[in-house]
């Protein structure tokens, strides 16, 4: 096995849905333009209250992708 480098970065996904779907948005944004991606970590989870009710999901998570 090869030894690796990686970068990491901070990004904020968000979703009217789910904490796990701000997760999946942003990581699938990520995605698309960064590649080798290979893990991730939440940092932060937040969200906007409306009404007395959960209106939107908020989360930082650290991307961390392998450097070629």
């Amino acid at each position: 096995m090869s030894d690796h480098v990686y970068k990491i970065i901070e990004i904020a996904g968000s979703s009217a849905e789910s904490h796990d779907d701000a997760i999946r948005n942003a990581v699938a944004k990520a995605a698309e333009t960064i590649g080798h991606l290979n893990w991730y970590e939440v940092k932060e989870v937040r969200g906007h209250i409306a009404d007395g009710k959960i209106a939107h999901y908020q989360v930082v998570i650290r991307v961390g992708f392998r450097l070629e």
